[in-house]
């Protein structure tokens, strides 16, 4: 899907997280609303010739916000009972990047990774030191417990006791892909990414995914592609999947869908790397491939138009004044 002019904004809110037989209309009706919203915040953006980096920054803090979604204020509790936040971003045109881990008190961690590219000389920062620059870079903090969500609490728990019973895995991908994330090319053709997650529920503390990884789940380069992956993060890291779908379009002349195609599904999936990216390229194509059951997704270009998808199946379309 392409269009050499104008803009294009593509997201993310997770994928393989989806059983459509416990979906409610009311709450698949839900999840479309959350990435309608998300869009509509980044596509404003866009709109105003803003740049591809605030655009995925506005898009990913519109999904931090909602407690439908894996960041943010949806986060997901690791095994003690608290919450380690991951985020990224990155553009293109000079490949500039900022990241975060193992955070829990900035409002939108997104915004804590866009301050770090744009107001230290670093790229990365963990554990007390990034709550350190949190406080420095004058982001806004919450309490803890305004990322508590009842369902998060409630999956901690039935893993938990799982776990003590020594019940075989049931199978629920939620714990393994819960992330958003957004790409977009701007009208100047810059593309950048951004990526959000709360991790894995009841994953040891500690453990960081490919989210914040630069070149795995966060990756931006106007010489090959933008990409937000989100999925079983291991595999995504192993296989430095941003970079690698970058790296095949700029020296193996690939398309950005079949770079994107092979990863993914002829790559990743066989070998148990659950998941999903989405990619744009400066020529405003974009990819949006998954292995798994659904990836929660949506894009938007210039002409207004929302489109959303859950599942394997067509796009749901509405415009962006609705």
């Amino acid at each position: 899907m392409s269009d050499d002019t104008g803009f294009v904004l593509a997201i993310h809110g997770g994928a393989g997280t989806i059983n459509k037989a416990l979906m409610s209309p009311e709450k698949e009706d839900a999840y479309h609303a959350g990435l309608r919203q998300a869009l509509d915040a980044g596509y404003k953006v866009l709109k105003q010739d803003g740049s591809a980096v605030d655009a995925v920054a506005a898009a990913v803090v519109q999904l931090e916000e909602d407690p439908l979604f894996n960041a943010g204020r949806g986060a997901v509790f690791n095994s003690a009972g608290q919450h380690e936040m991951d985020a990224a971003i990155m553009e293109g045109a000079q490949k500039r990047a900022g990241a975060i881990t193992g955070i829990c008190g900035p409002r939108n961690p997104v915004l804590a990774a866009k301050a770090v590219m744009e107001q230290s000389e670093h790229v990365f920062f963990a554990g007390e030191g990034a709550t350190e620059f949190c406080h420095e870079a004058g982001l806004e903090f919450v309490d803890p417990e305004w990322f508590y969500t009842q369902a998060r609490w409630d999956a901690l728990q039935n893993e938990l006791q799982r776990r003590a019973e020594n019940l075989p895995d049931d199978g629920d991908e939620s714990r393994k892909h819960g992330t958003v994330g957004a790409v977009a090319c701007d009208v100047r053709g810059h593309v950048a990414a951004a990526t959000s997650t709360g991790g894995m529920t009841a994953k040891k503390p500690g453990r960081v995914g490919d989210t914040p990884v630069i070149g795995a789940g966060t990756w931006a380069d106007d010489q090959g592609c933008a990409v937000s992956a989100t999925g079983h993060g291991e595999f995504f890291i192993r296989h430095a999947v941003g970079q690698e779908i970058s790296s095949r379009m700029r020296w193996g002349r690939q398309t950005l869908q079949q770079a994107s195609d092979e990863l993914v599904l002829d790559i990743l999936g066989p070998i148990g790397g659950s998941g999903g990216i989405i990619a744009v390229d400066p020529k405003r194509n974009i990819a949006l491939p998954f292995n798994c059951s659904g990836m929660y997704r949506g894009f938007i270009r210039e002409d207004g138009t929302f489109h959303t998808a859950i599942y394997h199946e067509e796009y749901r379309e509405a415009p962006a004044d609705s």
